[in-house]
């Protein structure tokens, strides 16, 4: 009996070493594999012809955010309206921001009227310094009267230095105001369309808040990418011609380039392509999707 627990005792030694060695090898880390660059856009090229597709893009086209917190007291424009630059799209709620600058408003007076009483105050105080100063010469009057006459006078123009930096400030405070209650006109930055109205009457809205997607009708240019082994092959000036997305090859339009960009994007291995569509119509409007192509040199 001995003889078989010695012998288990031993085997279970063994398996035991060789479990200890397993766990102490060091484990292989394997190295990600480098992510793909990604392809270049979509071209086809015929033997004479490359084509390529993109979206129609305008210079101008923004959202408009709120400047200032506030609730919106009115909207005056819906989407698919023309508006001219400066046009008032909405009106917050500028009740506060006006009686604020009205009180400033109301400072500005009250400081300017005492500058003015200083003023006038010093005027006669400068009369009186005349005058003593001659008293003086005299020998009418003390050293004592003259001097204090001289510094009466001097004390008055430095209560107008005073008061004519109160007045400054006062002014920069009521000109504050005046900046944010402008922050209430929702403005139009240029002329165009309204395509998006984000928020309705009676929102309260923060300070960058989304109120409208304002875009320019035109000039309508067309943006693409080609892949890098075409730098070099498509210059400026040079005519390519548009079709929409819905009838491919069916040329309508004429595109000049406009733009190049002059390096190759590494992420995607594409060059920038910006051409502006020479004679547009009504058919083209921002955001849509067109063919383009061009002869293959």
């Amino acid at each position: 009996m001995k003889e078989y627990i010695a012998a288990f005792l031993a085997l279970a030694s063994i398996f035991g070493i060789t479990a200890c060695n397993e766990s102490k090898e060091p484990s292989v880390v394997t190295a990600a594999p480098a992510p793909e660059r990604p392809t270049a856009a979509p071209v086809v090229e015929k033997r004479n012809e490359i084509l390529a597709s993109g979206p129609i893009v305008v210079e101008n086209q923004v959202e408009v955010a709120a400047l200032r917190e506030g609730v919106i007291a009115a909207i005056l424009v819906e989407p698919g309206m023309t508006v001219r630059k400066g046009q008032l799209l909405a009106k917050l709620d500028d009740r506060q921001i006006s009686a604020d600058g009205d009180a400033a408003a109301a400072k500005v007076r009250a400081l300017e009227a005492n500058l003015e009483n200083w003023r006038a105050e010093t005027k006669v105080l400068m009369a009186d310094r005349t005058r003593a100063e001659k008293l003086y010469e005299a020998k009418v009057i003390s050293k004592e009267e003259f001097e204090h006459a001289v510094y009466k006078e001097e004390a008055d123009e430095y209560e107008i230095k005073r008061e004519s930096e109160s007045l400054n400030n006062a002014k920069s405070t009521l000109r504050s105001l005046e900046l944010e209650k402008e922050k209430t006109s929702v403005v139009a930055p240029f002329d165009g369309i309204v395509a998006r109205r984000y928020v309705r009457a009676g929102q309260k809205v923060a300070v960058g808040d989304r109120l409208f997607w304002v875009t320019s009708l035109g000039p309508l240019q067309v943006r693409f990418t080609l892949p890098e082994r075409f730098f070099g092959k498509i210059h400026q000036g040079e005519l390519l011609a548009v079709g929409t997305a819905d009838v491919p090859g069916d040329a309508k339009y004429i595109a000049k380039v406009v733009q190049i960009s002059p390096v190759v994007d590494p992420a995607s291995g594409t060059l920038e392509i910006l051409a502006q569509i020479t004679h547009p119509d009504t058919a083209l409007r921002p955001g849509m999707l067109v063919n383009i192509s061009l002869n293959q040199q």
